[in-house]
């Protein structure tokens, strides 16, 4: 063991002098190790966020930086915008009754301005571009009116009396004024009720249209839309009832089945339009997302299918997954999302703004939507004024009715992250997930200008970084907890 011991040490030493040896005959310079190239910065991109704890409230943060593309290993959003999908025609809110009186009759007329401005001007606001009227009364409206009320009893099927006077009470002057600052902005008008007259029960709750009235229930939609123009106001779309399959005696309401919907287009409303050379979109359905049959009970004709532009839904019941069901149906035809309401059964700002991107604004466009309409754009300190509907309704933005005084609501901020930075003519374009990206919900945009815009959501309760990739570009960015981000860059 000793000799073996020796023997080892002996072989250690020797070859402590051969690397000695080949240290100092070596005439090879020592191998060096250069650093990792720095990533070339390619650009920058604008950042806008809102956090749930409103300490940012739409905020432009510091600009991002757009490098080389590295092999990081992130959660990685890619986008294709090669591949473009739905074309955007707007995003925003209904002008109810109860809205244009706010507006009009609550506000001086610098306060007006100002509001109407901060909604409506791309430039200095957030840039709503679409409008939805309602035809007549709602449950948001001073009263019950239609445009050919009459004594009962009587009938008017050469629409003698009829009249938008009402209207120009409040949401025509509100609309010239909001013209005014975009003359573009995009008109849908849905009915509550046609006059009582045209009904089975005589009035406008509930019942249903009687079917000696289909034609000049035509010739009553085409009257609207004749009378708007006159004004000087297009109306861009029609729906055909709002909510159908709920028809309420609490206020103006009327069922239409799928069936008579159907009728009705094909046989009266269509081939009136077409006759008055009206291009104004039909739009079907107007309700929920619990029920694809009915859009597609109309759609699967293809008679009355050439006259209609898509179809409509509310977000009140259902799943916003529904929409994509009719689109891979019927992929010719626009899908509409038209109305959503926030309220005060939900009053957490950090939760409705998540809910409002998971489910309305990020779920409907990924489910080709081509429009987001909130509810009630004004309403005042007390959920009103009401035509006995919602009671704690809440809208976009809330008017003290004694002050003037403005609140900008969660639904505000949720409609600015899309509006502001998404003009009509944008399209959605394609975008892939990978990692972990649970919590996290993304859309994205091209814009007709070329820009990229990113919409992120993270509901997580801690911050997350992300990876987002187009080409041989990418982006990083820490999108805090509970917040959402607007991401704009161009090519």
């Amino acid at each position: 063991m000793i000799f073996k011991s020796h023997y080892s040490l002996l072989y250690i030493f020797a070859g402590f002098a051969i690397f000695l040896g080949s240290l100092s005959c070596s005439s090879e310079e020592p191998q060096t190790y250069e650093p990792p190239k720095k990533q070339e910065e390619l650009g920058k991109a604008r950042v806008f966020l809102t956090t749930g704890d409103q300490g940012k409230l739409l905020s432009e943060e510091t600009a991002l930086t757009i490098t080389t593309l590295d092999n990081g290993a992130l959660s990685t959003i890619q986008l294709f915008p090669e591949e473009k999908l739905q074309q955007i025609e707007g995003f925003g809110a209904a002008l109810t009754g109860s809205s244009a009186f706010l507006i009009h009759q609550k506000l001086n007329h610098s306060q007006r301005g100002s509001l109407l401005k901060e909604l409506f001007s791309k430039e200095d606001g957030i840039g709503l571009f679409y409008l939805r009227l309602t035809m007549g009364a709602s449950d948001f409206s001073l009263s019950n009116y239609t445009y050919n009320d009459l004594p009962q009893g009587e009938t008017d099927y050469d629409l003698d009396n009829f009249s938008i006077a009402k209207d120009k009470q409040d949401i025509v002057p509100v609309l010239k004024e909001i013209l005014a600052i975009n003359q573009n902005i995009r008109i849908m008008g849905s009915p509550w009720s046609p006059p009582a007259w045209m009904k089975t029960n005589g009035s406008l709750m509930a019942g249903e249209l009687k079917r000696e009235a289909y034609g000049v229930y035509a010739k009553y939609f085409v009257r609207y839309v004749q009378a708007y123009q006159q004004e000087g106001i297009s109306i861009a779309a029609i729906t055909v009832q709002n909510e159908p399959l709920h028809a309420t005696v609490s206020y103006p309401s009327m069922y239409m089945s799928s069936g008579d919907q159907n009728v009705f287009i094909r046989q009266h409303l269509g081939p009136a339009f077409a006759a008055q050379d009206i291009n104004t979109d039909i739009v079907v359905y107007d309700h929920n997302w619990d029920n694809t049959a009915y859009p597609m009970d109309i759609l699967n004709d293809p008679e009355t299918k050439r006259f209609v532009a898509g179809s409509a839904f509310h977000g009140y019941g259902g799943d916003v997954n529904a929409m994509s069901q009719v689109h891979n149906a019927h992929p010719d035809k626009g899908i509409y999302f038209t109305e959503i309401s926030g309220g005060e059964w939900a009053t957490n700002f950090s939760d409705n703004l998540q809910w409002n991107m998971r489910h309305v604004f990020i779920g409907t466009t990924k489910n080709w939507s081509k429009n987001v309409l909130l509810w009630n754009l004004a309403l005042d300190e007390r959920h009103g004024p009401t035509n006995n509907g919602c009671q704690d309704c809440r809208g976009v933005v809330t008017i003290d009715s004694q002050t003037g005084e403005v609140t900008r609501n969660v639904e505000y901020y949720s409609l600015a992250h899309f509006s502001k930075f998404i003009p009509p003519g944008s399209n959605r374009i394609s975008s892939q997930s990978s990692g972990n990206t649970a919590g996290l919900e993304n859309v994205a945009f091209l814009t007709p200008e070329g820009e990229r815009v990113l919409v992120l959501a993270n509901d997580n309760p801690v911050s997350r970084e992300v990876k987002i990739v187009e080409k041989e570009r990418q982006i990083i960015y820490n999108l805090p907890s509970k917040s959402v981000a607007t991401i704009v860059w161009k090519d």
